[in-house]
């Protein structure tokens, strides 16, 4: 059996691109009348008019939103995406929404899923999570022209004045800040234990942190560790090894946070550790953390997703101002 024919063969029989494509499949138009002829002869030589037909001319939606279930890995913060993941899903349901839950070990994997979901009819829109610097899944569900919101900004992509996506974010730096308001009743030394520079939730939260600190006047010592409680650890021994001054301690994440405190109750040293996350942990150990609200998460998604409509109505171009939510976390001291 041949091959069903895809957005790629289309383009390519009719000279342009997959976005381009998508355009005369969804907002025909924007397409100036030639392309879209073009398009369309390619699309009936080729046979894949039934299969785009069906989906954007369909009578009734799925009402379904997609989002990916991440592979389970342990650790400590992974419970913030399970709380974000249960909390969508019960807004979903208030809103009439349904969620399909899938998996996928990596982007290319995510991508060819919702592909398939999309192209089915399956889902009206998909939400993201776990976003990186230049994701090419942005890139990839633009051209293929399927509505969606990203929990975390698709890094290096986007810009607030000028809006590409819908997102909706955790303040990490207004985190952080608060995290330093309250370590600096401790002592002026405030040191942070943040992840490698690049990433950009870490490289937020540890702005919070600078600034902060520069308001003080007060810098602070900062130190670096990969994600996990074991690193967490030896970095801390080794910052006080070498004689670490200072009064408290604020961590990039609950992780790192609790192999801080490893660190300072094995050298005898009652430095404060405060982590980012508020894990149950957290909750557990004792140690302050910052709480990023993954149920105001949810709601915002819902919200910039559906509107006021309780349609899945996603603009062509969003407008500054309203493509994303940015909440505002909360410090939990204990």
């Amino acid at each position: 059996m041949s091959k069903a024919p895809t957005v790629e063969d289309v383009a390519l029989r009719a000279g342009v691109s997959r976005q381009t494509v998508s355009n005369v499949l969804n907002t025909p138009d924007i397409v100036k009348p030639a392309t879209r002829e073009r398009v369309v002869a390619a699309i009936e030589e080729l046979g894949y008019r039934r299969h785009a037909a069906a989906r954007r001319l369909r009578i009734r939606r799925s009402s379904t939103i997609g989002i990916r279930l991440d592979p389970y890995v342990g650790g400590i913060s992974g419970v913030v995406l399970d709380r974000f993941v249960h909390a969508i899903t019960e807004r979903a349901s208030e809103r009439g929404m349904r969620m399909l839950v899938y998996s996928a070990r990596t982007a290319e994997e995510e991508l060819a899923r919702l592909a398939e979901l999309w192209d089915g009819s399956e889902i009206d829109a998909a939400i993201l999570t776990g976003t990186v610097r230049d994701d090419p899944r942005v890139v990839r569900l633009d051209e293929d022209g399927l509505p969606f919101v990203s929990f975390g900004r698709p890094w290096g992509t986007d810009d607030i004045a000028d809006p590409k996506h819908l997102w909706v974010d955790v303040d990490g730096a207004a985190g952080t800040r608060a995290a330093c308001e309250h370590a600096l009743g401790f002592g002026p030394r405030v040191a942070f234990l943040g992840w490698p520079t690049g990433s950009g939730t870490g490289d937020d939260r540890e702005r919070g942190w600078a600034e902060r600190m520069a308001d003080a006047g007060l810098p602070g010592p900062r130190l670096t560790a990969e994600e996990g409680v074991l690193p967490g650890r030896l970095a801390v021994e080794a910052a006080l090894a070498a004689g670490l001054d200072a009064d408290a301690i604020v961590c990039v994440s609950d992780s790192l946070a609790v192999g801080a405190l490893l660190a300072v109750a094995a050298a005898r040293r009652p430095l404060p550790v405060i982590g980012f996350d508020n894990t149950p942990t957290a909750e557990a150990l004792g140690f302050s953390s910052v709480e990023q609200r993954p149920e105001d998460v949810a709601g915002g998604v819902l919200r910039l997703l559906m509107g006021p409509t309780g349609d899945v109505v996603v603009p062509s171009r969003p407008l500054a101002g309203s493509a994303h939510v940015l909440i505002e976390p909360r410090l939990v001291v204990r």
